[in-house]
């Protein structure tokens, strides 16, 4: 068959860069695996703009990323960098002034239930139990009620919070309200779970559970997450490649493979690979400052002691 030379033709990916970072034989065939899967989340030439006090702001700037099916990619950057705002997009709750999303090939322009947000606030409703909560998406859905229930008790097993299926929200600790609240957005079925710093506001101990519960949830659902973060151990621990934006306007510095092997444990924080993944993302996201560089110029000091006080 003669392809028609005025059909358009598919846009080409972007190529796939040669890692920077070192990989052992097992990592190296395990991305070769990933990037033989079907891509399920593609940003092409993806802009976003909007109004501020100060005119116009450019959040983000020509995003060209694929994502693959049942992948873990962490968004981070600088502040200002368009973290929260990729998320959004994705999600369809932020307008794009250039370019488009694609969720399996199909553009993105409203929320949907193929995709599942869960943000750092808990956002469940006090008034529910928990199986209420994580059963809403399916009462939406018009599924039947004794149907929607088991589903959704279902759900709360699978975060270890099944006993506690018929407490109400305000008895449970922050670390349990963020897992039913993971809870809920799995149990509407979506393709790709969208994760805005959900752990922020929680203690080191609690986020370090939850990251252990976020790993296990991934290994026994078909889903595929976009996890935004501030704190690159966060990200070198749950993801297979890290987004890595600079701020003023949001672009790609990069798209790190990240070379620490699976199943991934805390106990891995001092292995060489993950102290060479965090110097890497160091360097990209805090560059040594250059003396040209007016947003890295000295701070002024102003001396408020008196000269013959003793501060040392």
């Amino acid at each position: 068959m003669v392809k028609n030379s005025d059909t358009p033709s598919a846009p080409t990916p972007p190529p796939v860069a040669a890692s920077p970072l070192p990989q052992s034989p097992a990592v190296a065939a395990r991305f070769a695996a990933l990037h033989a899967r079907p891509v399920i989340l593609e940003a092409e030439h993806l802009t976003c703009e909007f109004d501020s006090e100060r005119g116009r702001v450019t959040a983000l700037r020509d995003i060209n990323v694929r994502i693959h099916r049942r992948e873990i990619v962490c968004v981070i950057g600088p502040s200002g960098c368009g973290k929260s705002t990729f998320a959004r997009v994705i999600a369809g709750l932020q307008p794009v002034s250039a370019g488009q999303i694609l969720v399996d090939g199909q553009p993105v322009t409203a929320p949907g239930p193929d995709r599942g947000m869960v943000f750092q606030g808990y956002t469940l409703f006090p008034w529910l139990t928990l199986a209420q909560n994580v059963r809403f998406g399916l009462d939406m859905q018009g599924r039947a009620e004794n149907t929607a229930d088991a589903e959704a008790r279902q759900w709360l097993d699978l975060v270890g919070l099944g006993k506690f299926a018929d407490s109400f929200p305000h008895q449970l600790s922050g670390g349990m309200k963020q897992r039913v609240a993971i809870a809920r957005a799995l149990a509407a079925g979506p393709k790709i779970l969208l994760m805005d710093e959900p752990f922020g506001a929680l203690d080191p101990n609690t986020r370090a559970q939850m990251q252990t519960h976020l790993m296990e949830i991934w290994r026994n659902v078909d889903i595929t997450i976009v996890f935004i973060t501030h704190d690159m151990d966060e990200a070198i621990l749950l993801a297979d490649r890290i987004l890595v934006l600079k701020a003023h306007p949001g672009e790609v510095l990069e798209f790190l493979e990240v070379p620490v092997p699976r199943p991934r444990s805390l106990a891995q924080f001092n292995t060489p690979e993950f102290q060479a993944t965090r110097r890497h993302l160091d360097a990209l996201i805090h560059p040594a400052p250059s003396a040209h560089d007016p947003d890295h110029a000295p701070l002024p000091i102003i001396r408020l002691t008196q000269s013959g006080d003793d501060v040392e």
